[in-house]
Order: structure tokens, then sequence, then C-alpha cells
């Protein structure tokens, strides 16, 4: 077959294609790619679950850097800890932009990664333990803090010393006397705790050399945006609103029905996101379930109402107020009174809501179409010839024997049948001869015979 010269210049561009095409294909693949996560709020278990999700994502996409843009005045020890070591164990460099503050707990967790970048004007440390009524923590809390400060600042080539004098007050020569150490963007770069200074995240790129990498920012899933909604204790006050409504009437129409269904969709909006943010801890579940218990056992099993139901109340309402705090063990010292406050309003205003709601609505309920299908209302009485299928009033008179010990229900034995029975005096023994002296629905009434 005759080839053509056009032909031959075509099957030899096919064939070096893919080498022509192999630089660009490579570079595709070589370009990195840095993940970017923001804290820009208050440290606490919200902050620790959004950076254990953050890291899981960066794993997953595959990232060879983490950038975290960091602004906050601090917060929580235990998380802020949580988060230190969170970053120091992750397998990728990790770098931090402090984009104005990082204050407190931001400055452990700044110190815990690989390089700093400061904003101009920004400031870093003031780590001292303060407990909830801003006063400083007792000596053991701020041992703890400047231990770990500079065993982080060690970890990566940091002056320990000046990681400690964040906490408590230094003689070093580079502080005045009696000072907490707190750095200015200028000063960090002198005392080497500052590898830079950039005005966004895009300076940041170009100090690492990464200005051509591929930028990977985290948003947070749909599912962590509900969550996050369902924490707020507005929301909250009105899911107890519901659980406690629903459970009500729930207990006033027989069977399973739409309250009960809304208290337990409302009992789920209120405890799974307090646990997968860290603040309901299990202990403080099993309280409220203890509660919830006793005052079910109040309401079925135990007569009228007393220590039973009271300490399922008082379980139940402790456990919903600490569900909503940050204590650790029930140790409230770095508890805001603000924030315990506002979990125990929101609590309380929910209880109390429901209260008026049934106390609005429960008249228009009952005489309501639709408990019309579940509430007999009409009375049948006997003066007006209404029996009861089973009744035994052909029996008063009549004698028998105490089938069983009578304390003071038992059982009696009448012409060769059992009934149920209520001795009318005190105790009646087994086999003694009983009378019968009124009759009920449900039971006879009897005396002992002499």
């Amino acid at each position: 077959m005759k080839t053509y010269p056009k032909q031959q210049y075509m099957q030899v561009l096919y064939l070096l294609l893919p080498f022509l095409l192999l630089p660009f294909a490579s570079s595709a693949q070589s370009r990195p790619k840095v993940f970017v996560m923001e804290v820009k709020s208050e440290i606490d278990p919200r902050t620790n679950r959004y950076t254990q999700v953050a890291f899981d994502a960066a794993t997953e996409a595959g990232a060879d850097h983490v950038l975290l843009v960091l602004d906050t005045f601090g917060g929580a020890l235990n998380d802020a800890d949580e988060i230190r070591k969170r970053v120091l164990n992750y397998p990728k460099p990790v770098y931090v932009f402090i984009d104005n503050n990082a204050a407190s707990a931001g400055a452990l967790i700044s110190l815990a990664c690989d390089s700093i970048y400061m904003s101009p004007g920004s400031n870093i440390g003031a780590a001292t333990v303060v407990g909830a009524d801003g006063e400083a923590a007792p000596g053991k809390y701020q041992s703890y803090m400047r231990s770990i400060m500079r065993s982080t600042a060690e970890a990566n080539g940091r002056n320990p010393h000046l990681a400690e004098a964040m906490v408590e007050a230094s003689v070093d020569s580079t502080l005045s006397a009696g000072q907490v150490l707190s750095l200015t963007t200028t000063e960090a770069v002198k005392y080497g705790f500052c590898d830079g200074v950039a005005e966004d995240v895009e300076g940041v790129m170009a100090q690492l050399n990464l200005q051509d990498a591929q930028i990977i920012r985290f948003e947070p899933s749909t599912t962590d945006t509900i969550i996050s909604f369902f924490l707020n204790p507005f929301i909250s006050g009105i899911l107890l609103l519901i659980i406690i409504g629903g459970l009500y009437f729930e207990l006033q129409t027989p069977g399973i029905g739409f309250p009960l269904l809304a208290a337990f969709v409302a009992g789920i909006f209120y405890l799974v996101p307090y646990y997968l943010n860290g603040l309901a801890e299990n202990w403080e579940i099993l309280m409220f379930v203890a509660g919830f218990v006793l005052i079910m056992l109040e309401v079925f099993v135990v007569p009228g109402f007393g220590i039973t139901g009271i300490s399922g109340i008082l379980l139940a309402v402790c456990s919903l107020v600490l569900m909503m705090v940050n204590n650790y063990n029930f140790d409230f010292t770095f508890v805001p009174s603000e924030n315990l406050m506002k979990s125990l309003i929101s609590v309380v205003v929910g209880m109390v809501g429901a209260g008026v709601l049934i106390a609005l609505t429960w008249n228009r309920l009952v005489s309501s179409k639709a408990m019309d299908r579940v509430v007999l209302r009409n009375s049948f009485h006997s003066k007006e010839g209404y029996r009861s299928g089973d009744t035994a009033a052909h029996l008063v008179g009549k004698t028998g024997l105490a089938h069983t010990p009578m304390t003071p229900t038992g059982r009696v034995l009448i012409d060769d049948t059992i009934y149920d029975a209520q001795a009318r005096d005190g105790y009646i023994e087994k086999g003694e001869t009983v009378q019968v002296i009124d009759q009920s629905t449900f039971s006879l009434r009897v005396k002992k015979v002499s």
C-alpha cells in the first residue's frame, strides 16, 4: 500500500505526542496541595472538633501542607492541649498565620506549628491560665501550662524560656520586670518566634515558595452546620419545650402517637450535637437517663408524688444544664459564670415554657374532636340500669374462706370460685372464714367471721 508524506508525518506525531505531553502531566501531578482552615473564635469543644474534622479532610484530600489561619483570644486549656497534640502529631507540615491575635490557648497552638507567620500589628502570648472569674488560676494550672509551653517550643526549636514567660512574669532581660510576655509582630520576628510577616494567605504562600500550589479551603459540611445551629442556647430551650410537652401530652392519650415521636426527635437533636462536640459526657447522658427513668417510675409505678419524682426531675435538669457547659469532670474552674447562667436559663425557660404551653392548650385539647376518638365522655350509672358484664353483686352476704393471707388484699374462695378481695379490717389469715360485705367492679370487700 502506498503511504503519502502527510500520512507519515501524522503517524510520527501520534507516536511523539505522549512524550511531548509528559512534562506537562508531570508538572500537574507534582503541583503541591495546601489545605487552609480558619479558627477565628474561642477555643472550646466546638473548635476542637472543627480542627479534628479539618485535619481528617486534609488527609483525605492528600494535602502536602496545612495552613491554619488563627485569630483568637484563647479558651479552654484542655481543648487547646488536644489541638496542640493534633498539630504536633500530624505527618505533614503545619503552618499558622496569625491574623491579629494568638493569645493564651492560641499562643500554645501556634507554638505547635512548624512555622509561624503574622500579619502586621498582630500579637502572640499572654498565656496565663485564668478561671471563670477572670483571675489567675491556682498554681498547679500555671505550672502545667508552663511545662507544655516549654515542651511545645522545644519541639519546634523555639526559645523555651520565652514560651514559659508567656504564662507567668519573668525577669528575662527581654522583658520589663514583672510582666507576662506578649510579643508584637516585630518582637516575635526579633526573638525567633515568627518566621515571617505577611498581609494575607497569599503572602504566606509566597514566603513558603508555594505560590503555585493548589489551595484547598476547608468548608464545614452541612451536617456540621446543622450541629452548630442546634448548639444555640435558644434552640436548646425550644427543644426542651418540645421534649417535656410531648411527654406530657403522650401520657394523656393511649398508645404511641405523634407527641412521643416529637419528644423523641427533639431529644435526639438536643443530645447528639452536644455529644459530638464533646460537651455532653457519657456520665451526663447517664444522669439524664437515670432522671427520666425515675420520673417514669413515679408516674407509672410509685403512687403519689414524692422523693422518686423529685429526684428524677433534679437529675434531669442538672444533666441538661451540665451538657451545655464545658465542665471537666464536674470542675467549673474554667467555666465562665455567664455560660453557666445561660445554660441554666435555657433549661428553666424550656421547662416553664412547656408548663405554660400545657396550661394554655389543655382545655382546648380535651374538648377537641381528636380527643373524642380516644376519650369516652359518657357516664353509665347502675341506677340507669347499666351493669358490669362481670358483676358480683349476687355474692354480697355469702361466706367463704380466705384462699391467701389478706394484707389487706388477697383472694377468697366462694362456691368453689376464687375472687380478688380486700379485707375491711386489718389482716386475715389463710383459711379463715370471711363474709362478703360489698363488691366493686374489680374486687370484693370482705370481713372476718368469728
